[in-house]
């Protein structure tokens, strides 16, 4: 089978094609046939630095949709032919651009049949990592506030309509270009970054979503109202004080790292099925462009995901 996979750390160059065996599941896994893997912003930061995963050789991606092939031993979830999207367990179950993954069969959920295979390998990841930030982590519930930072980029855009889903009241930043954007996916207010500074200008909200790390970590605490959580989602940020600074003010802090989730992803395509949750989808390229694709995404120009399609 065909994959992309690298030697060395470095800049997109680094990808390249291979063939390679293709895998066989164990006792309650899965192997699925691959039709699309999204691209995430772990993705290139990995294959630059190593991240969680270390020295390569290493075939990164951890969203898939795609159709199950064959199912391991006690595997009583899924049957061949069915189609089925998910993480691929973060960080160590990584391998989604490729033309097949094998997984723990509860790493994936039935796909909608509202999305196609484009759509549905664009959810799993960021949608996961925003279902778990603001559901299971800071339990927001209909009438809260809540403040989404880079509202319009992967993890966020799923956040603001999760939010409004919930029943929230959705504040988001981003910049102006992309307001009427983010207003269509639910947020009630948009602040734009680069003319307003939110700290000054956002009060009282129950829970902030931190994608950009830096310096919004500790400017958010001020827009907590007391006894509010902030989630973040930048980990090598966490040094900075964060934490105590939270204490100090009567706020809670949480650092959080996606999780393989079934029952997660199940109340995800719900949400698609249900009309509550899209995806935007940036550009589609094949396997092959993977390079491509990380250029575009390093270039912070795109809205949305990334998709690679394997046919």
């Amino acid at each position: 089978m065909r994959a992309i996979s690298q030697d060395t750390l470095g800049g997109p160059e680094v990808l390249k094609t291979v063939e390679t065996d293709r895998p066989r599941p164990g006792p309650t896994e899965v192997l699925v046939r691959v039709r699309a893997a999204g691209v995430n912003p772990t993705d290139w930061k990995t294959r630059e630095s190593g991240g969680l995963l270390g020295r390569p050789p290493f075939v990164l991606g951890w969203d898939v949709s795609g159709v199950v092939e064959a199912v391991g031993l006690g595997t009583t979830l899924w049957e061949p032919g069915d189609e089925v999207f998910g993480m691929l367990p973060y960080p160590r179950g990584h391998g989604a651009y490729a033309e097949y993954v094998t997984a723990p069969a509860r790493t994936f959920a039935r796909k909608p049949a509202a999305v196609d295979h484009v759509r549905a390998a664009a959810i799993p990841l960021a949608a996961l990592t925003a279902w778990q930030a603001l559901v299971d982590t800071a339990g927001v519930r209909a009438g809260d506030r809540v403040l989404v930072h880079a509202a319009a980029g992967g993890v966020g855009h799923f956040a603001v309509q999760i939010a409004k889903a919930r029943g929230a009241h959705v504040i988001g930043t981003a910049s102006a270009a992309k307001h009427g954007f983010v207003r269509g996916l639910g947020a009630a207010e948009l602040i734009d970054y680069r003319t307003q500074d939110f700290a000054e200008v956002v009060r009282d909200v129950d829970v902030v979503i931190d994608t950009v790390g830096g310096a919004y970590g500790p400017r958010s605490l001020r827009t907590l109202r007391r006894g509010g959580t902030i989630v973040s989602l930048v980990l090598s940020d966490l040094a900075d004080g964060l934490h105590e600074e939270a204490e100090r003010l009567g706020v809670r802090s949480r650092a959080m790292l996606v999780e393989a989730d079934h029952g997660g992803m199940r109340a995800l395509a719900a949400l698609v099925q249900g009309g509550g949750l899209r995806p935007e989808i940036a550009a589609v390229l094949p396997l092959t462009d993977a390079a491509e694709a990380h250029r575009l995404g390093e270039s912070g120009h795109t809205t949305g995901k990334l998709v690679l399609t394997t046919s």
